[in-house]
């Protein structure tokens, strides 16, 4: 894996306020490799090796929460992260907008 690439992925979500979450593809877009949304998920799968990072507030493009990662539910809603149903963040509320 690319250490460069993974660290600006790990820095794209590092700007994720808390409340909000983005999705694989928007942060894939962020970094200038807009068709590279498996390559965020992979860099996030194993960020524990490049520190602390918010990982919790990344979700698909339907807001659909990790199903491997058993903590991400209870991480976002202590953030105040609406969900529609009991696997999917509501994106409209709760998609970051960034600058």
């Amino acid at each position: 894996m690319n250490e460069r690439i993974a660290y600006e992925i790990l820095e794209a979500v590092n700007e994720i306020p808390k409340g909000k979450v983005a999705s694989y593809g928007q942060i894939a877009s962020l970094i200038g490799k807009d068709k590279n949304a498996r390559l965020v998920g992979k860099v996030l799968s194993h960020a524990d090796m490049y520190g602390k990072y918010p990982c919790h507030r990344v979700v698909n493009h339907a807001g659909r929460i990790a199903p491997s990662f058993d903590e991400q539910k209870e991480l976002l809603l202590q953030e105040g992260v609406v969900f529609r149903d009991e696997t999917h963040v509501d994106m409209k509320k709760c998609q970051w907008k960034q600058q």
